[in-house]
């Protein structure tokens, strides 16, 4: 027996699955830099190598800016970094420190790449349970959560012109002015794990990909709903004219 089997587009089969085809490629995206230390703590430096090469085109990869693992300590200064690698403040260098068998190895993404593209795949897999009642964020509330992470990261680059380790950034004496030195002179400076700079950067790439998915998401599934309502009119409509017209004709 023969069973004409109808071929489903390669791009409505996507329309389908959108969600769980972003999941995937998305995910494979977003996790793969945490892969690069265990490649490294395995031996297998070549295939961790490869992935810091590959993300280093998408990340600035600063080693006092990164997250280490296998190491004693999570964070590591611009002091002990230049330490253990080189006495110097060019970033191009100082990328290129990926860690040792001491201190660790960095994830190819910085913390607050981190922040950002986890906390959109993240949030994504929150919001799909409640994709029926949760509404597409307004605009303004789209641009109002972006704004701490063009704040940020506007003024980490722009204190970055100074020289790493040597900008308002990196000793934050304004901070220090407001609070009355309230707080630990560690919170101040630097870019240690609960630091000012690393919480900031933590938070702002957090917001930034609540609002990316807040805004897309929803969005997207709106659509596809819509897109699906409108097939089902037009086959009902197909179907309604094809039962006419095999209608017998009256004499």
């Amino acid at each position: 027996m023969n069973i004409n089997r109808q071929r489903v587009p390669f791009g409505q089969w996507i329309s389908r699955h959108w969600f769980a085809t972003f999941l995937i490629v998305y995910g494979l995206w977003v996790w793969t830099p945490f892969i690069a230390p265990v490649f490294m703590r395995l031996g297998w430096t070549d295939a961790g190598k490869a992935v810091y090469f590959i993300y280093s085109f998408f990340c600035h990869q600063l080693p006092e800016r990164s997250f280490f693992f296998f190491g004693a300590q999570p964070m590591y200064s611009l002091t002990e970094i230049q330490t253990a690698w080189q006495d110097t403040i060019n970033p191009i260098i100082l990328r290129q420190f990926i860690g040792n068998p001491e201190m660790g190895w960095k994830v190819a993404w910085s913390d607050r790449m981190i922040s950002f593209y986890t906390s959109v795949w993240i949030f994504a897999v929150t919001w799909y349970p409640f994709r029926r009642k949760v509404k597409p964020l307004a605009w303004w509330g789209f641009l109002l959560l972006l704004l701490p992470i063009a704040i940020d990261g506007g003024s980490h680059l722009i204190s970055d012109f100074a020289g790493i380790g040597n900008g308002f950034r990196d000793t934050n004496t304004w901070l220090a002015v407001l609070t009355n030195n309230s707080l630990p002179a560690t919170f101040y400076a630097g870019d240690a794990f609960g630091s000012f700079n690393s919480l900031m950067r933590l938070v702002s790439g957090l917001l930034a990909g609540l609002a990316i998915a807040w805004l897309a998401f929803p969005y997207i599934f709106q659509t596809q709903t819509y897109n699906q309502q409108l097939d089902n009119i037009r086959y009902a409509v197909l179907e309604t004219i094809k039962s006419q017209d095999s209608r017998p004709a009256s004499r």
